[in-house]
């Protein structure tokens, strides 16, 4: 028995543009299988060591997909979060930050 094929979107969002792209996969392939069949990695190879998730939640590169997931490709942020609130209420109090 052959397996059938499943849409599935692959996002990557770059800070200057967003790729996005629909492939067709076999039926429990995983996430990295989906990520190469895209071509994403052949135009941000930066994107290979990424984390991934599907539908905002984190997943392992191994973990299956299903029809109509979409598989999203996380950059690193620019600044930790925690810093920035932090250095932010340090301004307005008016302390060196």
């Amino acid at each position: 028995m052959s397996a059938v094929p499943v849409p599935v979107l692959v996002v990557h969002a770059g800070q200057r543009r967003q790729i996005v792209r629909e492939v067709l996969v076999d039926e429990g392939a995983s996430v990295r299988d989906a990520i190469v069949a895209s071509g994403i990695l052949d135009e941000v190879p930066d994107a290979r060591d990424a984390d991934v998730g599907i539908w905002g939640r984190r997943v392992t590169p191994e973990h299956p997909v299903r029809s109509g997931d979409r598989i999203e490709i996380y950059r690193p942020l620019a600044a930790d979060p925690k810093e920035t609130r932090r250095r932010r209420a340090c301004r307005r109090a008016g302390a060196p930050g």
